[in-house]
């Protein structure tokens, strides 16, 4: 029938009567407005009928009148089927606690595994891990993604080269790469140490080889330095010369900065975002609606949701919204060049040997075009101008 939905909704029953005046009962319950259907005989004194809940409520009193019995045969509806769901209740909540539960001790952090750092550097590490809140018991949803962990183990603890996050079930394992590794000591074939650009001679340290420069010498690309043959000409003996000659050595730098610059910053506001995915679906649970910034960066952090030792087709995303301004910045000439020379600087210094080292800086060429500060610096370097050079012995003939 049409109506079956709403009929189960409201809910229904499956009434038998028995004995004599069934055609009269029925009618008497069709002219009161007791809706009834699926009518059906039974033999000669027994019929059965569907009809709502709420009329079967009355058709007793039409029953006594009538000299017919009624009893109910089936029940059917959500009400009726609530109500076997509140019988059966201790057992529904026992299932789906049981259920969390399992979820919820599957997504939580059980395990800490640090390979390849020392002692004291592994107590720093799990010191920070504490303060973002890896620690065993926790829930993975509300820590970072493996990159942020990676990455603030990264800036905040200065031992470390690297650092690799991977989270596999319950556990995180993180390998270790610290700085200032022992070096091994380096095996050397016969060479020389020749220099690899123009320089003057600045100071020299020989560890092993003949010096064939002395400080204050100028010498050209490729020149020799050291030498690692020593003795008669005719049978010289080789070695592998080593040591370092500091050399004053010339570079320019061209840099342009202008006077005025606009760059973003963070204010501090933010809102945060949480939602499940459902394979390319996003549902939102907190934090519904469009940011309220005009200028914002979204950082999002992306966890699986797993169930015993499956990943479910299930996200818990967490976004940070942070409001950015827009901030107008103004150098005056002076200041403008004082900020270029410096920014040449670190442009130089990027380019050399962390051991060597600005002497002296002259401004060839100042100028201002554009509302810029342009700068043509010369710069006086002290770095190391050895290089090895293998030696090939000769076979005498």
């Amino acid at each position: 029938m049409k109506n079956q939905w709403i009929e189960f909704l409201y809910g229904r029953v499956t009434v038998r009567v028995t004995g004599k005046g069934l055609e009269r009962f029925i009618n008497v319950l069709i002219r009161n407005g007791l809706h009834i259907w699926n009518v059906k005989r039974h033999g000669t004194e027994t019929i059965t009928f569907k009809m709502r809940v709420q009329d079967a409520l009355k058709i007793r009193r039409f029953a006594r009148k009538s000299g017919c019995n009624i009893s109910f045969l089936q029940r059917t509806g959500i009400p009726f089927l609530l109500k076997r769901l509140w019988k059966n209740s201790g057992f529904m909540i026992g299932a789906a606690t049981f259920i969390f539960i399992i979820f919820l001790l599957s997504n939580m952090i059980w395990g800490i595994q640090i390979k390849g750092a020392k002692p004291a550097t592994e107590y720093q590490i799990r010191k920070e891990l504490d303060k973002m809140g890896v620690k065993i018991g926790n829930i993975q949803f509300f820590v970072k993604n493996v990159e942020g962990i990676q990455r603030q183990l990264t800036n905040n603890i200065g031992a470390l080269t690297w650092v690799g996050v991977e989270l596999k079930g319950t556990t995180y394992h993180l390998q270790v790469v610290e700085k200032n590794e022992p070096k091994k000591p380096e095996i050397l074939s016969p060479q020389n140490l020749i220099a690899k650009k123009k320089a003057i001679i600045y100071k020299m340290f020989i560890e092993n080889g003949q010096k064939m420069v002395d400080i204050h010498d100028h010498v050209e690309k490729g020149q020799l330095l050291v030498s690692g043959a020593f003795g008669q000409e005719d049978k010289p003996e080789l070695t592998a010369a080593k040591g370092e000659v500091w050399g004053e050595t010339w570079y320019k730098s061209h840099v342009e900065l202008p006077l005025e610059s606009k760059f973003n910053v963070y204010n501090g506001k933010e809102e945060q975002k949480h939602s499940l995915v459902f394979g390319k679906l996003e549902v939102p649970i907190w934090g519904f609606g469009k940011p309220k910034f005009k200028h914002y960066e979204i950082e999002q952090n992306v966890h699986k949701v797993r169930f015993l030792k499956w990943d479910l087709p299930i996200s818990y995303i967490n976004k940070t919204i942070r409001e950015k301004e827009v901030y107008e910045r103004t150098y005056t000439t002076s200041e403008a060049e004082k900020l270029a020379l410096e920014l040449a600087k670190k442009q130089i210094k990027n380019s050399l040997d962390e051991d060597a080292m600005i002497k002296d800086e002259k401004i060839l060429h100042k100028a201002m075009e554009n509302g810029k500060v342009i700068l043509d610096i010369h710069f006086k370097i002290i770095e190391n101008i050895a290089v090895g050079q293998p030696i090939t012995k000769e076979t005498p003939e």
